[in-house]
């Protein structure tokens, strides 16, 4: 099933509770997201350089930013049409804020902790060389995703995800995202400021992703830093690759070490369909 183009696709809905696109408010009659009026944000921007948060109109000084590492032109223009040619081959399942995705994992109930192989037949072929090449980075070292998921964003239905913490019981200390297609910025917030720097309301960091860029996060951009796509940075069509690992509790010495290592056996063998 081929992915549908700008014009084709964008009639079905997937939101549930508070989530919103573009299709469910133009459609379904809902509004948007309701907020509790207006309130005070401080903005910087990464400089991927210094690794500082630079403030947008400068009434804040600098801070330093860890835990987020990019790498530009990761992959080539070539690399880029054939991983978004397979892909478009698979089927994209609606999902919601206007996303589609793609699954490749096991099979997780993250409420009551429980995970199982399922249908996961292991991350596709074409991220064998990827991982390969993410791994010859210092701060990927080691790195063994067992799950791949892909996502497809349009500014046609109001396409975003919203911030939030990736789960920490069973994916680990990095999150590792391919993008492609056009350029986009992802957002950091931390909602309780920086009181000790003078910045007692939230912060807002963006940090801009060039198409073809690869971004990891760990660290305290990993566990204390909420992430999120804004739909009103989703000019065109964007799709990315986001790569998670094992949490220790799954590796050598973990309590479920066991089901660890059977699901990297699965997810290494790179002969994966989505689930």
């Amino acid at each position: 099933m081929m992915a549908p183009d700008s014009s084709d696709g964008v009639a079905s809905c997937a939101c549930k509770g508070i989530r919103r696109c573009l299709i469910c408010e133009k459609l379904k009659g809902k509004g948007p997201s309701e907020t509790n009026g207006p309130k005070t944000v401080h903005y910087f921007l990464y400089d991927s350089e210094t690794r500082l948060a630079i403030c947008k109109d400068a009434t804040a000084a600098s801070f330093p930013f860890p835990g987020v590492f990019l790498r530009e032109n990761f992959i080539s223009e070539e690399e880029e049409k054939e991983l978004i040619r397979t892909m478009d081959q698979d089927v994209w399942n609606d999902s919601q804020s206007g996303r589609r995705k793609q699954d490749f994992g096991p099979k997780v109930n993250f409420k009551k902790k429980k995970v199982r192989a399922g249908g996961f037949s292991g991350l596709p072929a074409l991220s064998q060389k990827l991982i390969l090449r993410m791994q010859e980075e210092p701060s990927l070292a080691g790195f063994q995703p067992v799950e791949q998921c892909n996502l497809d964003y349009h500014p046609q239905r109001g396409s975003a995800i919203d911030p939030h913490l990736d789960d920490s019981w069973l994916w680990g200390e990095r999150l590792v995202t391919i993008n492609m297609l056009s350029d986009t910025t992802l957002t950091m917030s931390l909602e309780q400021g920086l009181p000790a720097s003078g910045l007692a309301e939230e912060v807002h960091v963006a940090v801009r992703l060039p198409h073809r860029s690869l971004v990891v996060l760990y660290g305290e951009a990993r566990h204390r830093w909420k992430h999120a796509i804004r739909r009103e940075d989703v000019h065109e069509r964007r799709v990315c690759s986001t790569y998670r690992e094992l949490s220790a509790e799954f590796l050598p010495g973990g309590q479920q070490a066991e089901l660890g290592a059977q699901l990297l056996n699965i997810a290494l063998s790179f002969q994966g369909t989505p689930v």
